[in-house]
């Protein structure tokens, strides 16, 4: 929730959340009311050339979740950890409505 917090704070977020009438405090409350809050075991070695990346993986794992949604490069090129799906949100989304994604 901090890291989500931190980058609805970069001016690209608020300027969409401002077009859709809403603001970052907005959302993350609606997020923290329909979320299930985990806090997992760390990865017992290093996986991501990110440190930081491990975390969300660590969370994954522990959520027990089918896909990873991320643009974060250190993450998408892994493109699964654990049997868990890591794509962009183009692929995401075509995943999800199995279609392929507009280049």
């Amino acid at each position: 929730m901090t890291e989500l917090a931190d980058v609805l704070d970069r001016p690209k977020f608020r300027a969409v959340l401002a077009g859709a009438n809403t603001n970052r405090d907005t959302l993350l409350t609606g997020i923290r009311a329909l979320a299930e809050l985990v806090d997992p075991p760390p990865l017992p070695a290093q996986v991501s050339r990110d440190l930081d990346d491990d975390a969300v993986l660590a969370l994954a794992i522990a959520a027990q979740v089918d896909l990873i949604v991320s643009g974060d490069a250190d993450l998408l090129i892994l493109g699964n950890h654990s049997g868990i799906a890591i794509a962009d949100a183009a692929n995401a989304l075509a995943r999800l409505t199995e279609t392929e994604p507009e280049k």
